[in-house]
């Protein structure tokens, strides 16, 4: 079981060699820093200016623009909540940030539709997993509606299936313009979003915490939030912490209905998770946009951000296949795996998937879309982390895991991360201006 992050006697006292000099205004460029400009990042900028006013808050983003790694590479889709563990962070938060993410959308006028969605089971093996679900969504308090075979066909008519639940509380949206606009209002409130800002080194030294980025500038504040993403592991051992888990990545590929087929598909179609394997299976769904994605797989990935097959970076490859965890999860899930990594290099395979929900496509209906990298936090023994995991040390927060559905959950977790990182400024916030958007 993976134990919480304790204070690090390697609390480095510099950074590049600069000392931490505290000057006479008390040394700091703010009060926190947050590293990472992705949905989650910038939801938690958003809640620390909403609940503690005046509140001095930099977000370091090392790309040229918010939301262009997990938040803006998956399928938009306002998850519901149904599949998460009762009680657990995922489905607290979710079934909060979906209702919440819908209003969002619409206060600030963001493309977004609640379309429902379909969970569909094509094989009679299925059933008992299927009706486990709809007793897991009304245990979290999401309405559900159990259908037949005619009844699936007057949701979609070409999707075929022995059994399917109905849940009518999710959506999609575009998660990178809501991005966008949270660091718009953020930045209204006083925050500065800097972007083309890596951070190379992080140092903390009694009530300060320093990072020096990429550029060489060097900014100190009173606290810092790590929700780097895919490089959350490796910015908490940059602060001297050990996280206790390891990103692993595992690419998802995606394809599109061609435009004269995306009739087939209505709205949103998934099957019936596997509960060993934290991946929802190849589902289809109908974006804002009109178009119709299927996906995404999961095969492991060569580089953080190896959105494709021919992208390695040795250097992170060597670090994911040194880690004895990615042995454990290749032993355990070796099937799954190969079931996946022959989809990923045949879109025939991948085709055969489809064709279980939807008999009448043919691998020439398929065009290869944009893919995504899942970071995904493993433990030593291969475990994968199935909640969004933080983790906490003087001055710091760490959000150590948030994958999907992060992106539908984001504006509780920010207000949860902001909690957090309040307290360890002295606690500024009042729990009523952390209790909704």
């Amino acid at each position: 079981m993976w134990q919480p992050i304790v204070s690090s006697t390697r609390h480095h006292g510099d950074v590049g060699g600069e000392a931490l000099k505290v000057r006479g205004d008390g040394g700091y460029d703010s009060d926190v820093l947050i590293v990472g400009g992705g949905i989650v990042g910038l939801s938690t900028a958003y809640a620390i200016t909403r609940a503690a006013p005046g509140t001095r808050v930099v977000v370091l983003e090392k790309e040229n623009a918010p939301a262009l790694h997990q938040t803006g590479r998956n399928s938009g889709v306002i998850h519901s909540g149904i599949y998460y563990r009762p009680g657990s962070y995922k489905a607290r938060f979710a079934v909060r940030g979906a209702a919440e993410m819908v209003r969002f959308c619409a206060e600030q006028g963001l493309p977004h539709e609640v379309t429902g969605k379909l969970i569909v089971a094509t094989d009679r093996s299925e059933l008992p997993r299927l009706h486990a679900l709809v007793q897991r969504g009304r245990e979290n308090g999401i309405p559900v509606r159990e259908l037949g075979p005619a009844q699936i066909a007057e949701y979609e008519p070409a999707v075929r299936g022995i059994a399917a639940i109905h849940v009518g509380t999710t959506g999609v949206c575009d998660f990178g313009a809501v991005a966008r606009r949270l660091a718009r209002l953020a930045e209204d409130a006083g925050a500065s979003v800097r972007y083309g800002s890596e951070v190379r080194v992080v140092g903390r030294r009694g009530s300060a915490v320093a990072v020096r980025t990429a550029r060489g500038e060097v900014l100190r504040a009173r606290a810092l939030v790590n929700c780097a993403g895919l490089y959350s592991d490796r910015v908490a051992r940059l602060a001297g912490d050990d996280p206790g888990m390891r990103i692993v990545p595992f690419r998802g590929e995606y394809f599109e209905l061609a435009p004269e087929r995306t009739d087939l598909v209505r709205g949103l179609v998934y099957p019936v998770p596997d509960p060993a394997f934290p991946f929802l299976g190849v589902h289809l769904t109908r974006g804002i946009d009109g178009r119709v994605h299927l996906g995404p797989n999961a095969v492991p990935a060569t580089a953080r951000e190896g959105y494709n097959r021919w992208t390695v970076r040795p250097g992170e490859l060597a670090g994911t296949v040194g880690y004895p965890g990615t042995w454990r999860i290749a032993r355990r899930h070796w099937r799954y795996g190969a079931g996946e990594i022959r989809r990923s290099l045949s879109r025939r395979a991948f085709a055969e998937v489809v064709r279980r929900l939807l008999p009448g496509i043919t691998p020439q209906d398929l065009i290869p879309a944009a893919p995504g990298v899942r970071a995904q936090a493993v433990l030593r023994d291969g475990t994968l982390v199935d909640d969004f995991l933080f983790a906490e040390s003087p001055r710091m927060v760490h959000v150590l895991n948030a994958p999907s559905p992060a992106a539908t959950a984001s504006l509780p977790i920010g207000r949860e991360v902001a909690r957090r990182v309040l307290a360890h400024l002295g606690g500024a916030a009042t729990e009523s201006s952390l209790s909704g958007v």
